[in-house]
């Protein structure tokens, strides 16, 4: 990968992560103030579903955007920044409250929940949790850096990863080169979830 190639997976790294954080402080804020999505959508000015895409981490909003939202939790802007640069040495994500990411798919019955990534030296993998609800005739295929493991949750499907195809049951595993190009490409028994782990080695990096 070339270095303009690794510099633009850095910056999509980093706006994945600060949609995060300022998610996060929303919802925070928020709840301290006991104000529903709609009622805060409605005092800072913006719409219910652009709102409802900030506090899932699905929209880039702009700094007059966060303007009107801190001063309608009235708080600092900055406040919705917190945590953004800290360092952690362990992550913990509540059960259902990974970060949902929009990749391919992600309209036909694909779920995608980021379980957090660490900072640093020490973003060495990316989990992610995967449900797929709908049967289709064509899947997404991806590539990244990296090694990933599959471990299934529930359902059956059918998974590819070059010219191979394997067949995967709840409690089966696969691992593979993400380089190569891999996805589902049947689904047996919906729904299908399973845990998608990605390691980087010691050098990071970012699934496309």
């Amino acid at each position: 990968m070339s270095s303009e190639q690794d510099g633009a997976s850095d910056d999509i790294d980093f706006e994945v992560e600060l949609n995060s954080v300022i998610a996060q402080r929303i919802r925070e804020y928020r709840h301290s103030r006991d104000q529903t999505v709609a009622s805060l959508a409605d005092t800072s000015g913006i719409s219910k579903g652009m709102m409802s895409k900030i506090e899932n981490g699905q929209a880039s909003p702009s700094l007059a955007t966060l303007g009107r939202i801190s001063r309608a939790l009235e708080v600092p802007v900055t406040a919705l920044f917190r945590g953004l640069e800290e360092e952690h040495d362990a992550l913990y994500v509540a059960a259902g409250k990974g970060l949902e990411i929009i990749r391919e798919g992600s309209r036909s019955g694909h779920r995608y929940q980021l379980l957090g990534t660490m900072r640093g030296t020490n973003r060495r993998m990316e989990p992610l949790l995967v449900t797929l609800t709908k049967t289709q005739e064509v899947f997404p295929l991806f590539q990244h850096p990296g090694t990933e493991l599959l471990y299934m949750l529930a359902g059956t499907m059918e998974y590819g990863h070059g010219d191979a195809r394997y067949t995967l049951k709840v409690g089966d595993t696969l691992q593979f080169d993400g380089e190569i190009p891999h996805g589902p490409t049947k689904i047996h028994k919906t729904p299908v979830r399973f845990l998608s782990i990605i390691a980087y080695g010691n050098t990071g990096g970012a699934a496309n």
